[in-house]
């Protein structure tokens, strides 16, 4: 039976590596790369390292407003579904990827799965807010991650198609880390010692997009007292040229990363300033006290552990930064071998379409 995987950012192609692998052991899985995230170092270089087989289709959107991108990727994701009729169809997190995979299948009636689905916000002012929430209310079955997204999609009338499933990045930092450990030279390249430097990364809109908001945290930071290392996206970059953003002398500006060498990076931190959702994950599973920029988050259970703390990007108080000091106390929140429990679920799912 053919399935199909949609995929276009960075952070779906990290999900998506443990349950293609699972998914082919008995499955014809096929993978639609939108393009949305197009470089070497932000997809074909995550693919490589990942062992994903390289996408059936490349859609090479990527650029324009939401709408726009939204709309191409619509149009171009139904041609490939109504060709290649998969049984099945599976989305993940919350891009425009996301939403235009989901919103094609569901109106070609094509059974499709929502990956980390159930997470909110609750602010809508956040694209991927909406994404998500259209994801889900469109998707015919939920994988939610943790309790509280299972929670959050019972209050809106979603219990019955629903599945508690964990995180499946779980899958895919503990089954690479010990290869990062090995393969990365990255912490020689740039000439780190552990647990010596503050590991940076932003591309929230309301962060980045604005020069005076992006300068205004870079220069808090900059009081820090360590060196930062701050991999930057290539948006971001360009806006930092574009305005002639003067940057301190602590703060070490680095081109995207490979997920081995990035992985390694935050396993090595002192701590670890984000405003990514997926980042404040990765860091909870590894143990690494994470500090996000935002000022709500859809991974509530890091902030309840006590090892996330939410600080507001136009109000830093960088002391706040360095007294943060996570429990002792590290419960697990995200589950483990959920690839396997997840293709159970699918096989579950096909098994009784089959009987109706």
């Amino acid at each position: 039976m053919k399935i199909i995987s949609i995929v276009g950012a960075r952070p779906q192609f990290i999900k998506l590596a443990p349950i293609s692998k699972e998914l082919r052991k008995q499955y014809n899985e096929k993978i639609i790369h939108t393009g949305q995230h197009f470089n070497r170092e932000m997809s074909k270089l995550f693919f490589e390292q990942l062992e994903i087989p390289a996408p059936d289709y490349n859609l090479e959107i990527s650029g324009g407003n939401h709408g726009e991108q939204t709309g191409k990727m619509l149009i171009k994701i139904e041609k490939v579904l109504k060709m290649e009729k998969p049984v099945l169809v599976l989305v993940f997190g919350d891009t425009n990827s996301t939403l235009a995979g989901s919103l094609a299948a569901a109106k070609l009636g094509i059974t499709t799965v929502h990956i980390e689905a159930g997470l909110r916000s609750f602010n809508r002012s956040m694209p991927e807010e909406i994404n998500r929430i259209v994801s889900d209310h469109t998707s015919d079955h939920l994988f939610a991650p943790t309790s509280i997204a299972v929670k959050n999609l019972i209050n809106e009338g979603l219990s019955k198609k629903t599945y508690f499933t964990g995180d499946i990045m779980v899958d895919s930092l503990t089954g690479n880390l010990e290869k990062a450990k090995s393969v990365s030279r990255i912490l020689n390249e740039i000439n780190l010692n552990n647990f010596s430097y503050y590991l940076l990364t932003l591309h929230r809109p309301y962060n980045v997009d604005i020069p005076s908001n992006l300068f205004n945290i870079l220069q808090r930071l900059s009081d820090l007292d360590e060196k930062i290392i701050f991999p930057v996206h290539p948006r971001t970059m360009q806006i930092i040229k574009e305005s002639k953003l003067k940057i301190s002398k602590n703060i070490s500006l680095q081109k995207p990363l490979g997920y081995l060498d990035f992985i390694l990076l935050e396993l090595n931190a002192k701590k670890i300033i984000t405003d990514s959702g997926g980042i404040q994950k990765e860091a909870y599973i590894l143990r690494r006290s994470c500090i996000t920029l935002r000022t709500e988050t859809e991974w509530i259970e890091t902030v309840k552990s006590g090892w996330n703390l939410l600080l507001n990007p136009n109000k830093l108080n960088i002391s706040d930064i360095l007294k943060f000091k996570p429990p002792k106390s590290h419960p697990s929140l995200f589950g483990k071998n959920v690839s396997k429990k997840m293709v159970k679920i699918i096989d579950e799912i096909l098994a009784s379409e089959l009987r109706n």
